[in-house]
């Protein structure tokens, strides 16, 4: 019976099947197969459908693990989104503050009286911080100015990077009007490129210096209860 299934195996490892496709047909350990086939050849045709198919149970194989990659994002985020719930306005003013004093401009021994400027290429984070802005710190629309940061070879699309803005934050257009060219590197190996890149908003108040002050002893506060 065992001379029997080596030979089974040898037929149907020259008509190119893999090893799985073989052991659901004979009943043998992979180790056994594996010692029967050592030395079994296909042929150029055959070779080349055993190639093709593992290239396609490799990609079935990703495509799977992506699926659940995927699955498992969704779960873990859709749950821990549920965990915030409503923020209050003293959790809103705590996360202003922690998100300034990451991103924020703070005031220098050497130049005293700085405002407050806040840089980010996440137009969420930027939406953030100009309702903490508006909605805890006071600050009147008409006093806060914005400046697009985009590489010197976007120059020819400078309307999309100012509608992207607005939309995104709820200002008229007229907000994006300063718009600044930083010079390209050729050999940029960053992946938000093309219609993925919307560049950088700076955001200023105007006569802020007091604002950040506060700001700074905001995060002292923070600090000292640590």
């Amino acid at each position: 019976m065992k001379s029997n299934f080596k030979q089974k195996a040898i037929e149907l490892r020259k008509s190119g099947k893999t090893y799985s496709e073989i052991l659901k047909i004979v009943p043998v350990a992979k180790s056994t197969l594996s010692e029967w086939l050592r030395d079994v050849g296909i042929s150029k045709s055959e070779k080349q459908a055993f190639t093709e198919k593992k290239r396609l149970a490799s990609l079935k194989g990703g495509l799977a693990r992506r699926k659940q990659r995927i699955e498992t994002f969704d779960r873990i985020t859709n749950t821990a989104e549920k965990e915030i719930g409503k923020l209050n306005k003293r959790e809103l003013w705590l996360l202003g503050i922690a998100l300034y004093w990451a991103e924020g401009s703070k005031e220098k021994e050497y130049a005293p009286g700085s405002g407050v400027s806040f840089s980010n290429s996440d137009h969420k984070m930027i939406a953030l911080f100009l309702k903490w802005l508006i909605d805890i710190a006071n600050i009147p629309k008409e006093h806060i100015r914005c400046e697009i940061y985009i590489h010197d070879n976007y120059k020819n699309e400078v309307p999309r990077f100012q509608r992207f803005w607005s939309e995104k934050t709820n200002f008229p257009l007229s907000y994006f009007n300063n718009v600044y060219f930083k010079k390209h590197k050729i050999n940029s190996v960053r992946r938000n490129k093309g219609d993925l890149y919307f560049g950088l908003l700076r955001v200023k108040v105007c006569a802020s210096s007091s604002l950040n002050r506060q700001i700074t002893g905001w995060v002292r506060g923070i600090c000292k209860d640590l």
